[in-house]
């Protein structure tokens, strides 16, 4: 009880030590509870993600962590690329001669031809002026003697680009090129893209460059079916690759960007861009210190190439079928000539040889009968375009491209540049009928909830009969009144939904009414189809399927009718055809037509452009025929007056008597007439 009455009194009489010893528990309270966390890290044995970190800090990983984990990946991947890398193997050379031509087959299954034996001379190094080399060089890859093989950038972006679905550009390396030339295919994949890159730095580094040139110039495509520059120098200038000037050497360095785009014979627009890139090439030359800049002034003139030559293969017709065909190829499928030239294909066309062979013959008479070059002058550089097309799907069934497709390059059945004329006004006259029922300005005494009802004469009965009467007559005023009232613009629009490329058209001016387009001989056989066809257009197609090693090729589809215009317009431009049909074709009875006249449209005497037209459509066949004068060294046409003498009416008189002739030898003379749906009885035509 003494000692217990002592501590109370310690304590009461002294206060410090009171309170001292209440603070002198908090540090072993502190202690106790660091012991404590010790031991819970202990069984834990790390606090993650951060240690001692509170919120948001806790989650945010520290530069040790983001280091560690990019070092670790970067070891990982320079492993990978390692381990790949030594195991890829360059494999051995493609051998050319084991590749498969092209082959291209009539309608009826029959063999075409086959395209695609490959044209490859090959060349040592120093069989190609070091001109030519540079050219090359400073065009397609300028630190070539100085890179590792590969454009890592090039391949990340065509990676990129092949994933999206895009198309894929341009970047790689020489090196690169060659390899894919001579190991791999053409295949736009990933996959290939990422082989090429382990074999363009395997063979950078085990093979000397001058040998991934030479091998470089002895592969690329030049287009003209030349593969390798001895090739390409034959194909453009006749002459071997030894004796290639530096002029020459950089337009064959220009047309390796691509030959469909840059080879100056193939149009206008190929030559403005090979002129520019041939020129950029001497400059970057001379940029690249391989051409001084006083050896470069003495290039200022465009090296000319010849004109391209189709093989033996493609004489005749053949040529320009298979010129046809490979345009709609690549335009559905995304092949290219390079592709196609490699070979393998297997391309089912829709022309039918019977009647190819019919309308040559058609086009070969007339000209026999009606043109002698040796008696007047005005009979020479005369040229025939033409095309049939079957209106119930738009198939090409025969075209007439010129007299021989390895001395005449140039396809006149589908290209532009000969003015339509008066076969232009029918779709003046659909837009000026499709704007009156839009806008019901005219009360129509015979309708029925608006709906048009062609009279028995054809023509409605709300309507002026001036242009009616202006197509038949071939009448141009009353058609520049007309586009000026209803709208160039809209007249040009429904051309363009008939079926004709909006490229060909004309500038939007008064004399747009009467024809200053240019639409092809293919273009305006499918758009007279809309008449026939009730306003619904047809898409013109010349290839049913292609396929290869037993694949098919996607993109070949049958594309449906498109409404262009109400079927009332149809017939009662359709009446008005028909009225030209018996006005033009039936006077070709007695000269080999004797075929109920088509609905036509044509040139006329009133027509003062260079160019003479007829289309002849029916429902079997919607055929359009052109003749023109053009000579290689005149840009403009050729004036066609005196053509078969002074009553030819400026050639107008020939392009009829073709098609009668081809008619009668194409369709059965019991086929029956278009239907009186689509227009009185009888086809129709028009021509200028």
């Amino acid at each position: 009880m003494r000692l217990l009455r002592n501590r109370r009194a310690n304590r009461a009489g002294n206060p410090e030590r009171k309170e001292g010893s209440k603070h002198a528990r908090r540090p072993a309270g502190r202690a106790k509870r660091r012991r404590r966390a010790a031991r819970t890290v202990r069984r834990l044995r790390i606090d993650f993600p951060r240690s001692g970190r509170r919120g948001w800090r806790r989650w945010t990983p520290s530069w040790k962590l983001t280091s560690g984990l990019f070092l670790f990946s970067v070891g990982a991947l320079a492993g990978l690329f390692t381990v790949v890398y030594i195991q890829v193997e360059i494999p051995n050379a493609h051998d050319s001669a084991r590749r498969q031509a092209t082959v291209y087959y009539w309608a009826d299954g029959s063999r075409m031809v086959g395209v695609g034996d490959v044209n490859r001379q090959d060349v040592t190094l120093s069989q190609v002026p070091e001109s030519v080399q540079r050219a090359v060089i400073a065009a397609e890859n300028a630190d070539f003697y100085d890179d590792s093989g590969v454009s890592v950038m090039g391949i990340a972006r065509a990676a990129v680009n092949i994933v999206k679905g895009k198309e894929t550009q341009g970047g790689s390396t020489i090196t690169q090129q060659y390899v894919k030339n001579t190991y791999l295919s053409q295949d736009q994949t990933v996959q290939r893209k990422v082989k090429e890159l382990f074999l363009s730095l395997k063979v950078s580094n085990q093979r000397p460059k001058e040998e991934v040139l030479e091998g470089y110039l002895n592969t690329s495509w030049f287009g003209r079916d030349a593969y390798g520059i001895q090739a390409a120098s034959y194909a453009y200038y006749g002459i071997p690759a030894k004796e290639l000037d530096p002029a020459q050497g950089a337009l064959l360095a220009t047309v390796l960007k691509g030959a469909e785009s840059f080879d100056p014979s193939l149009s206008a627009a190929n030559r403005r861009r090979a002129e520019d890139r041939w020129s950029w090439i001497l400059d970057r030359r001379v940029e690249t210190g391989s051409l001084s800049a006083k050896e470069r002034a003495k290039y200022t003139k465009f090296p000319e190439p010849k004109p391209p030559v189709k093989p033996t293969s493609q004489a005749g017709q053949i040529g320009y079928l298979v010129d046809i065909t490979n345009k709609y190829i690549k335009s559905r499928s995304g092949l290219t000539e390079k592709d196609l030239a490699g070979g393998g294909y297997r391309v089912h066309t829709t022309f039918e040889k019977p009647k190819v062979l019919a309308l040559t013959k058609a086009v070969e008479k007339v000209r026999a009968d009606h043109l002698n070059p040796k008696v007047r002058a005005d009979d020479n550089h005369v040229q025939v375009g033409a095309a049939s097309v079957r209106p119930k799907d738009g198939a090409i069934v025969a075209v007439y491209g010129g007299s021989d497709a390895i001395k005449h390059f140039s396809n006149n059945a589908d290209t532009s540049g000969v003015p339509a004329a008066s076969a232009f006004k029918p779709f003046v006259f659909a837009a000026a009928l499709e704007q009156q029922l839009a806008d019901r300005a005219r009360s129509i005494a015979d309708s029925d909830a608006g709906a048009l009802r062609p009279s028995q004469s054809g023509v409605p009965s709300f309507m002026s009969l001036d242009l009616y009467s202006s197509l038949v007559d071939s009448d141009h005023t009353p058609f520049v009144q007309a586009g000026k009232e209803i709208g160039l613009k809209e007249v040009k629009e429904l051309a363009v939904a008939s079926g004709l490329r909006e490229e060909s058209m004309a500038k939007l001016e008064p004399t747009f009414s009467i024809g200053t387009s240019t639409p092809s001989a293919v273009r305006l056989a499918s758009a007279y189809t809309t008449f026939i066809n009730e306003g619904r257009a047809t898409e013109p197609y010349s290839v049913t399927r292609v396929e290869r090693d037993g694949v098919v090729v996607d993109g070949f589809d049958l594309r449906e009718k498109r409404r262009a215009m109400r079927p009332e317009v149809a017939a009662i431009v359709g009446a008005a055809l028909s009225e030209v049909g018996r006005q033009t074709a039936g006077s070709t009875k007695g000269q080999g037509g004797g075929h109920i006249p088509p609905w036509a449209g044509v040139t006329g005497p009133n027509d003062r452009m260079k160019s003479a037209w007829f289309i002849g459509a029916t429902k079997e066949l919607s055929t359009s025929v052109t003749m023109f004068r053009t000579k290689p060294d005149v840009p403009n046409l050729l004036p066609m007056q005196g053509v078969g003498g002074p009553d030819s009416e400026r050639g107008s008189a020939f392009p009829p008597l073709i098609w009668a002739a081809y008619h009668q030898a194409a369709v059965p003379p019991q086929s029956p007439p278009p239907s009186p749906a689509t227009g009185p009885e009888g086809p129709f035509g028009t021509g200028s």
